[in-house]
């Protein structure tokens, strides 16, 4: 299992960071996802052979966030 911290832009309220939330949960591989609206950070742990940090980045930024390491 690897963890990383992606920096979120463009979450404004609790809404965006369910909807964050959600999205990262919905990617194949996600074992878990904790989004802070604070630190405009999610922190994600995922399965490597399922899934990559550029298809989390995409998955977000599809949603409508800003997704960066």
């Amino acid at each position: 299992m690897q963890h990383i911290t992606l920096n979120i832009d463009g979450m404004t309220c609790n809404g965006c960071v369910a909807s964050v939330t959600k999205i990262l949960q919905g990617v194949d591989g996600v074992a878990s996802a904790e989004v802070s609206l604070a630190d405009k950070r999610a922190e994600v742990a995922f399965d490597a052979e399922k899934t990559s940090v550029d298809a989390l980045i995409a998955a977000v930024e599809d949603g409508g966030y800003d997704a960066s390491l």
